[in-house]
C-alpha cells in the first residue's frame, strides 16, 4: 500500500524512507492503517524492526518517515534465485524470530509476515516492516477487519487464522515457517489455484518433510521447521525459542553436549580421597582386622568399584590364614585346661590324708613310740616275745596298710 521514496531530512541530516499514501487510496480505511503503522512502529525499537521516525499529512496526503534500508526484501531476493543457501536461511529466521520476539514482548502480533515485508539491509541484516494490518493484544478493537474477511496474505496465514479466530504471536510463528520453507524450496508449503483452497490446505494437509522433497538439511532443520508448522498453535515454538535454536549450530545436526551425569546413589564414604580407586596388588593391601569389626562397605550402583571392594583378596586369604591356625591353638588350650583338672584333681583327693598324717595321734606318745621302735628294731616282737610287745608288732603291721592304701590312692 502507498509508494515508497528516498528522501533526506534536512534537520537531522540523514537519509530516510518516506512512504506516501496514494490519493486515490486516501480513504477512511487506509488513513486508518496508515496512522496505526506509525503508531505501532513507535512503540518499537529492535535492531531487526524497521523504526519510524515521523507520521504527518502534506496536501492532504499522509506520509511516513521510516528508517531506510539499503538493500532488498526476501521477496527480490526469491525472484533472483530460486533457493537460498540453508546457513543463509538459518541466519535469516534466527534474526527475523529476534525481532518477532521483540514485538510480542510489547503485545503486538504484526499478523502480515511474508517475504515481501522482510528486508535485508546492505550488511544482509534483516529488518521487519510493514506493520499496517498490526495488532494490539491488549487492544483487539486496532485489528483492521470486517466480517467475513480475513486480513493477509494466504500463502502465509496461520491455520487459526483460516478459521477465522483471533491472530496471536503464535500466528506470527507459522507464517515465519512458511517463509522458511519458501527460501529453502523455492516455494510456499502450501499452493493451489485459489486463496480459498490454500487455506483449506493450511488447515488440513499436514507439510511435506523438505528432505522427502530434495532438500539438503540436516534432520534437526527439517523436524524444527516442521514445529514450526505445527496445526496446533500451543505446540509451536515462540519467536525468542527460534531465535535461540538458530543461534547455535543445532541446525546443522550437530550433537549437542550431554548434561554432567547425576549419581545414581549415596555412595558411602570413602576411605582415601582420590575420586578413581587406584589398582591394589594383593601384597600391598592392608591386613583386615580380626574379628567382628570386619565389614565390608555398600557397593555402589555405578561402574567404578570403590578401594575397599579391592582389597577383598587380602582379607580373604587373611582369613583362609585365621581359619589354619584355629586348630592348632585349641589343641593347645585344651591340653591347658586337662593338665589343670589334673591338678586340681590331686589337691582335692589328696588334701585330707595329709592334714590327718600331720595331726599328731591322740594316743601316749611314750608307748606308741616304744612299740614302733620294737617293731621296727628286730624280730623279737614277731618270734614270740610277751604279750604286750606282740599287741604292738600288731599295732606297727597295721600302720603299713595306711600307706599301702595311699599308694593305691596315688596310682588310681
Amino acid at each position: 500500500m502507498g509508494e515508497v521514496w528516498r528522501a533526506a531530512d534536512e534537520v537531522l541530516g540523514r537519509a530516510v524512507a518516506v512512504k506516501l499514501l496514494l490519493g486515490d487510496q486516501a480513504d477512511a480505511s487506509a488513513t486508518a492503517r496508515f496512522r496505526l503503522e506509525a503508531q505501532t512502529a513507535a512503540r518499537l525499537s529492535h535492531p531487526h524492526l524497521v523504526a519510524v521516525f515521523d507520521f504527518g499529512a502534506w496536501e492532504d496526503r499522509f506520509f511516513l518517515v521510516m528508517e531506510l534500508v539499503e538493500g532488498q526484501s526476501l521477496g527480490d531476493l526469491l525472484a533472483a534465485q530460486e533457493r537460498v543457501h540453508p546457513e543463509q536461511v538459518a541466519r535469516i529466521a534466527g534474526e527475523a524470530a529476534a525481532g518477532l520476539a521483540a514485538a510480542h514482548r510489547q503485545g503486538i502480533v504484526h499478523r502480515d509476515i511474508k517475504p515481501g515485508n522482510l528486508m535485508l539491509d546492505a550488511d544482509g541484516s534483516v529488518k521487519i516492516g510493514d506493520f499496517g494490518i498490526a495488532q494490539f493484544v491488549d487492544d483487539p478493537s486496532t485489528a483492521l477487519t470486517t466480517a467475513g474477511h480475513i486480513v493477509g496474505t494466504s500463502l502465509y496465514l496461520a491455520p487459526e487464522r483460516a478459521l477465522g479466530r483471533t491472530a496471536d504471536s503464535a500466528s506470527d510463528m507459522y507464517s515465519l515457517g512458511c517463509v522458511i520453507y519458501q527460501l529453502l524450496l523455492g516455494k510456499p508449503p502450501f499452493t493451489s489455484d485459489t486463496a480459498t483452497a490454500t487455506l483449506y490446505q493450511h488447515v488440513d494437509t499436514p507439510p511435506v518433510p523438505l528432505r522427502q522433497r530434495g532438500v539438503d538439511i540436516s534432520a534437526a532443520f527439517d523436524a524444527y521447521l516442521l514445529g514450526l508448522l505445527a496445526k496446533k498453535p500451543e505446540e509451536r515454538p515462540t519467536a525468542q525459542q527460534v531465535s535461540d535454536w538458530f543461534r547455535t549450530d543445532a541446525w546443522r545436526g550437530r550433537a549437542e553436549p550431554l548434561p554432567a551425569p547425576k549419581p545414581a546413589s549415596r555412595r558411602a564414604p570413602s576411605p582415601t580421597r582420590s575420586t578413581a580407586p587406584a589398582r591394589v596388588s594383593p601384597a600391598a593391601a592392608p591386613p583386615a582386622p580380626a574379628g567382628p569389626s570386619t565389614y565390608r562397605l555398600p557397593q555402589p550402583t555405578g561402574r567404578r568399584r570403590s578401594t575397599a571392594s579391592r582389597s577383598a583378596p587380602a582379607r580373604r586369604r587373611s582369613t583362609r590364614e585365621a581359619i589354619r591356625r584355629r586348630p592348632r591353638v585349641a589343641s593347645a588350650i585344651a591340653g591347658t585346661a586337662t593338665f589343670l583338672a589334673a591338678v586340681y584333681l590331686g589337691m582335692v583327693l589328696f588334701s585330707p590324708d595329709s592334714s590327718s598324717a600331720d595331726t599328731p595321734s591322740p594316743t601316749p606318745s611314750g608307748p606308741a613310740s616304744q612299740g614302733v621302735q620294737d617293731g621296727q628294731g628286730g624280730q623279737d616282737g614277731q618270734d614270740g616275745g610277751d604279750d604286750r610287745s606282740g599287741g604292738q608288732g600288731e599295732q606297727d603291721h597295721g600302720r603299713p596298710d595306711s600307706h599301702e592304701r595311699e599308694d593305691d590312692e596315688r596310682d588310681d
